[in-house]
């Protein structure tokens, strides 16, 4: 994390998806890039998918960034 992003997408719930927070303002669960840059539109954060990568600006907590689902372990 570099400094202290207002964006922060969390952790990936148990059945798929990601809180997004703005400033500690929960915008809703997003399944994908396209649905998280929808919860900041609807915020009036305008951006492109590069705005998902810069890191001053968003924090990916607890999962690789861009992953929605949990991976499977195989058996």
């Amino acid at each position: 994390m570099a400094g202290n992003p207002p964006i922060v997408v969390h952790r990936i719930s148990a059945s798929g998806g990601r809180r997004v927070t703005v400033s500690g303002r929960i915008l809703g669960l997003a399944h994908s890039d396209d649905a998280t840059l929808e919860l900041l539109h609807g915020a009036g954060i305008t951006g492109t998918a590069d705005l998902l990568a810069d890191p001053t600006m968003v924090d990916w907590v607890g999962g690789r960034p861009h992953q929605y689902q949990l991976l499977e372990l195989m058996p």
